[in-house]
């Protein structure tokens, strides 16, 4: 692979960061320019958690499916492009049937009258080996290596199953920079810029805190949000941009926030290498373009991850409308009418909080009340548990109505984490002419120090502050904030905002030594009997913090308010904490 950049790094663009994400995408970043310049490889990330069960629940109803489809289309519109360009596709769409997405991608580019040179990645997919139990979905993360070596032999699309989000960047770079398995730095280099693109725009300025900020400094933020592009350099430091003539904005605080996505300790564990995200450093270059720089590695993990997925049962939810005065009475008698009507196996009932007021709609003086009912299987969640929600019509709370007729019940899948030694699993490349090659596992892997669970939590490294004067204020007023779900945990980020302030380093110092787990349950009530992890990332100015258990058995599954903890970030922000004047 060569590169277009003139320093000889290697231009990746994201085009997906979820299984549903703008189909428009893969074109965009194709006939995009950035600086004079295109982009060598584009990659799409479509496999969250819950798309592997999305995919097997697809499997049970068509056992030739199994992939995203949309990736499919996106080929038919602009495959001709890519190969007129010389740019590589490399996709993890094929999900749970990567032999059977390169098949489809042949077919299309035979109907398209092109000639693709397609390979694909699998070895991911345990159901076969029977080691877990009831299993829907069962795949190993696979490493880069076998996506590098694809591309070595001249393939032009290379799709896999589940592989790491930022393998698919990885690989590209280990191909076009002749890294081996010991170059270890630039490796964990490249899984940096792979975890920051792989989500697409949220490294643009979607779903970001200080988005209010971007408007105020005059980014295009009504703009389509252009998707991210990682230059990655020899030894593994990279630039992350995105085409001049797209909305959004690259900034070290965009950059923050998707680096602190769903992450865990201090140590980012990928099959090749284990890198150390408290060896990160970011710099802002000019307008849209951040340096990611320092980054240290480690030898791997002596086992890999496996996403497990199995099917749960069946859920139904009924929710109720309570308007006006006297809500927790009609809520009380609501529930007392129907408690003990239900054959359900489990019922939650969750309320928004009450209005207060004299409100100006009917929408303003109501409250939300779920009834949400889950059962090993479907019969119960029916009629028998609808029927006596509707029978109450006229016989209940005055102003009695629900948002939508009764509903069907539908499946749930929970989802587990599991790990298996390496021989388990054999990682296999298919490449374009179907010769297949085995990837060799590393033969050094890491110290088990290096993984302790210690590292870089607390305690802080800063001193205590001195007394001083406080005002109560959201902790929001220069923290910004990034949450979301694995599996049944809750992640969320937190960090002090880059705007310049004098007060910067002050300020870290001070969020630092304030977030411990006792704080964390204190602003997460929900916590409070919940085991609660808190690392220090000096050099993001950052801690992240891992709930564990807060989304019970996962998003699928959860019968929270918000079951993949996407706001819970922007809550956090806004709780009222004490905070320093001189910081102010």
């Amino acid at each position: 692979m060569t590169g277009s950049s003139a320093s000889g790094a290697l231009r990746i663009a994201n085009c997906s960061g979820f299984y549903g994400d703008r189909m428009s995408a893969l074109r965009e970043q194709l006939e995009g320019a950035s600086n004079g310049s295109g982009v060598d490889v584009v990659t799409g990330d479509y496999l969250a958690e819950l798309t592997m069960l999305i995919l097997g629940m697809d499997t049970l109803r068509d056992a030739d499916l199994g992939y995203a489809r949309t990736f499919v289309r996106q080929l038919e519109d602009t495959l001709g492009l890519a190969l007129e360009k010389g740019v590589k596709i490399v996709s993890n769409a094929g999900g749970l049937n990567p032999a059977g997405l390169a098949a489809k991608v042949r077919e299309v580019a035979t109907g398209l009258g092109l000639d693709v040179k397609v390979a694909h990645v699998e070895g991911d997919d345990l159901r076969p080996a029977g080691l877990f139990e009831g299993a829907l979905t069962a795949n190993a993360y696979l490493g880069a290596f076998g996506i590098a070596s694809a591309l070595t032999r001249g393939a032009d699309v290379v799709v896999t199953g589940r592989v790491t989000d930022a393998s698919v960047v990885v690989g590209p770079a280990i191909a076009h920079h002749g890294w081996t398995p010991t170059d270890l730095d630039a490796l964990a280099g490249a899984v940096v810029a792979g975890h920051v693109i792989e989500c697409g725009t949220q490294a643009t300025g979607g779903n970001f805190s200080g988005f209010v900020d971007l408007f105020k400094a005059g980014a295009p933020m009504t703009t389509s949000l252009g998707f991210p592009i990682a230059e990655v350099a020899a030894d593994g430091s990279s630039v992350i941009t995105k085409h001049d003539s797209t909305g959004g904005a690259v900034t070290v605080d965009t950059v923050t926030a998707q680096l602190l996505y769903e992450i865990q300790s201090t140590r980012y564990l990928n099959p090749d290498v284990t890198t150390r995200l408290d060896s990160i450093r970011l710099r802002q270059l000019g307008p849209d373009r951040v340096e990611i720089s320092g980054v240290t590695g480690a030898a791997p993990a002596e086992q890999l991850k496996v996403a497990v997925n199995t099917l749960g049962g069946h859920r139904n939810q009924v929710e109720f409308v309570l308007t006006g005065l006297d809500i927790d009475a009609k809520a009380e008698w609501l529930r007392s009418q129907l408690d003990g009507q239900f054959t359900a196996a489990d019922v939650t009932w969750t309320q928004t909080p009450s209005r207060v007021g004299d409100a100006d709609t009917e929408e303003g003086a109501s409250i939300l009340l779920r009834c949400i009912a889950k059962d090993p299987e479907a019969g119960p969640l029916g009629k028998p548990f609808t029927g006596p929600c509707v029978e109450l019509a006229l016989a209940s709370y005055p102003g009695f109505t629900m948002t939508t007729p009764p509903q069907k019940p539908s499946p749930f899948g929970i989802y587990r984490p599991e790990y298996v030694d390496r021989n388990a699993v054999e990682h296999t490349v298919v490449h374009h002419d179907g010769t297949r090659e085995v990837i060799a596992d590393p033969t050094d892997f890491v110290d088990a120090g290096e993984l302790d669970p210690a590292l870089g939590s607390r305690p802080s490294p800063y001193p205590a502050p001195s007394d001083t004067i406080t005002r109560r204020m959201p902790l929001g007023s220069f923290v910004h904030a990034r949450s979301g779900d694995k599996g049944g945990n809750a992640n969320l980020g937190l960090w002090v905002k880059n705007d310049g302030s004098p007060k910067y380093e002050a300020r870290v110092q001070w969020l630092a030594k304030m977030i411990k787990a006792r704080k964390v349950r204190e602003l997460i009530p929900e916590a409070k009997d919940l085991d609660v992890d808190v690392y220090v990332l000096p050099n993001l100015g950052a801690v992240n913090i891992v709930i564990h258990g807060l989304l019970g058995d996962g998003v699928a599954a959860s019968t929270r308010f918000d079951p993949q903890a996407k706001g819970l970030g922007e809550w956090v922000r806004s709780r009222i904490v004490h905070i320093q004047e001189d910081l102010l």
